[in-house]
């Protein structure tokens, strides 16, 4: 697949809680906000349309609306501390459902498994101060940076992999690069699945709901809880994706590591999640990847197990 050019913007960013009051941001604020509504709804409306009136595949989306300018590299590798130690705990959590369900698919089980096992969320003075991050980086945001984690938004979810599944299956026979790109799917709408039920389950505010002014392009009503960030949608499906892709492929792993870098990287520039919504996402899709691995890809568990990092399943994921 296609990597983004790397002369990248100079950003350098540094229970629910009721909401906040701001002082009146400056001029440069709002013309930088002003311009996040207006790449927002380009990107987010326009390959959305496009989709559906051309019924188009990843590639032809990502063909018609190239990636511009990313992060620097830099700048989103601070996120690894966040997703980094979830392998190992996943493979930790997945214990339990080798020993007593072995190593057939049952994907139904497998979802409420997900759901009674995944950790909550932090406590509400932890979420409070991973707020401040949040806070940060939206009083540095730019319009390359706002152009960048835009695109990640609209594309970042499925696109990106979906094109990463069809670059392995060009490698592959018929039925075999088939296969993958199916397994990739199912993942995809696995992991949507599980964080949104998760989301209404924890209730966890996304930040711009806790202070509606660091998304102007979103309404936020008084007294709305969700959009939930918790777990994030984006981060697992990246985790699965690149757990699932970069073990048939180890030599593309450090590609697939800097998509999810900057997938991760851009949700909390941007406001919907704070750090450990990245973290639990990134656990539940490592799980989901290491579930599909055995079960669609004929791996053995102890072939996909990655040393040390236990957790315990009431422990919060980004402890």
């Amino acid at each position: 697949m296609t990597t983004a050019t790397v002369d990248r913007p100079t950003t350098t960013p540094t229970a629910p809680v009721p909401p906040r009051r701001r002082p009146r941001p400056p001029a440069r604020y709002v013309v930088v906000s002003v311009l996040a509504v207006l790449a927002l709804v380009g990107a987010l409306v326009g390959p959305a349309v496009y989709g559906f009136l051309t019924d188009s595949t990843a590639k032809d989306r990502i063909a018609a609306d190239p990636p511009p300018t990313l992060f620097p590299d830099a700048t989103v590798r601070r996120v690894d501390s966040l997703t980094d130690p979830q392998q190992a705990r996943a493979t930790t959590l997945m214990q339990q459902w080798w020993s007593d369900h072995g190593t057939t698919a049952d994907d139904t089980a497998f979802q409420a498994f997900l759901e009674a096992t995944l950790p909550g969320p932090p406590d509400a003075a932890r979420r409070s101060a991973e707020m401040g991050e949040v806070e940060r980086l939206d009083r540095q945001r730019t319009a390359a940076g706002i152009t960048a984690a835009t695109w990640l938004e609209a594309h970042g979810k499925k696109d990106v992999w979906k094109l990463a599944a069809h670059d392995q299956a060009e490698y592959l026979a018929g039925s075999t690069g088939d296969g993958r790109k199916n397994a990739v799917d199912d993942m995809l709408s696995m992991t949507k699945t599980v964080a949104d039920d998760l989301g209404t389950t924890f209730q966890m505010s996304a930040p711009y709901v806790l202070e509606p002014s660091l998304r102007t392009d979103h309404v936020v009503s008084p007294g709305d809880v969700c959009p939930c960030s918790y777990p994030s949608r984006h981060a697992s499906a990246a985790a699965a994706s690149r757990t699932f892709l970069a073990h048939f492929m180890p030599q593309r792993d450090a590609e697939y590591r800097w998509w999810q870098d900057q997938i991760d990287y851009s949700r909390i520039y941007m406001a919907g999640h704070v750090a450990s919504d990245i973290a639990g996402g990134t656990l539940l899709g490592d799980m989901v990847g290491q579930y599909f691995l055995v079960t669609r890809g004929g791996v053995a568990p102890d072939q996909v197990s990655s040393a040390g990092g236990a957790v315990e399943a009431g422990e919060p994921a980004g402890s």
